[in-house]
């Protein structure tokens, strides 16, 4: 077995375990702010995007990069002859494992779904289930809505038409999108339960150093602070406040999640028609 084979399959059986050792966990929140100010809810913007980059990394690596490279190389197995040494439409040889080509699906591919699904997850886990219902919820959605659209079931992806079977393809990309947010759910719902607001000591500060993975994303990060930053700022406003913590907001967002999903739906069942 090829070692990066190996060094793939062992990143996947740890996110197996780590999805069922914290899957029960739920999100926890950092405590009411003592007093309502900017600097107060900025402090609550940096533990949010420290979540978001541990969950998103976590998740990305270990089920998105990982368990998608090995579903490719499943895929290029079960594929037949007559596939093996043919072009991807990522320019990847079928039949062959690099270290080079599977680096860079990992930090492309897997990395930049993780911090895709974290983000998603952050702004509608006030409507979302808690726990694993929830990250079940939450990859049907995201397999409904952008799976079909964007990848991995995109149906006019020719890779389709190369490897295969398209019927073990779509289970495998699904069952992988399903592992990708248990692993995010349980990794993000851990690192509540002890990650405090940040504070200028060395201890506290080092649990904040995964923030530096914004650094390579500039466009991504910067929008991603931006949008939590005015949204701390809006925070503050008693008004906005009370709509937030009014129950009829909790409806009306889980009805639009809804909607959303039932009118993406039938796109969806076409691109599956269209797969198989």
């Amino acid at each position: 077995m090829h070692p990066v084979v190996v060094v793939c399959l062992v990143a996947l059986l740890l996110g197996i375990v780590l999805a069922l050792k914290w899957g029960h966990l739920h999100f926890e929140p950092p405590p009411p702010a003592e007093t309502v100010s900017f600097g107060e809810q900025a402090k609550r913007v940096v533990w949010y995007l420290d979540i978001l980059m541990i969950g998103g990394v976590v998740a990305g690596l270990l089920a998105a990069g990982a368990g998608g490279r090995l579903a490719m190389r499943l895929l290029a197995v079960t594929a037949g002859d007559g596939a093996q040494g043919r072009i991807t439409e990522a320019d990847e040889v079928v039949g062959t494992t690099t270290v080079g080509g599977t680096i860079g699906f990992v930090v492309f591919g897997g990395l930049f779904a993780g911090l895709v699904a974290a983000v998603l997850y952050l702004v509608l886990r006030k409507w979302l289930p808690r726990g694993r219902p929830g990250a079940l919820a939450l990859a049907g959605l995201l397999l409904v809505t952008l799976g079909a659209q964007v990848d991995p079931l995109r149906s006019d992806n020719p890779d389709f038409d190369l490897v295969g079977p398209d019927w073990l393809a779509v289970s495998t990309f699904t069952a992988l999108a399903v592992l990708h947010t248990l692993v995010l759910f349980a990794v993000m719902a851990r690192v509540t339960q002890s990650l405090p607001l940040f504070a200028a000591t060395p201890r506290v500060a080092l649990a904040y150093l995964p923030l530096v993975f914004l650094v390579p994303s500039v466009v991504f990060g910067a929008a991603v602070v931006v949008v939590m930053l005015v949204g701390a700022a809006v925070s503050t406003r008693p008004a906005v406040r009370r709509v937030w913590a009014n129950p009829r907001l909790l409806v009306v967002g889980r009805t639009l999640i809804a909607v959303a999903a039932l009118v993406a739906l039938p796109s969806f069942v076409t691109t599956i028609a269209d797969i198989l």
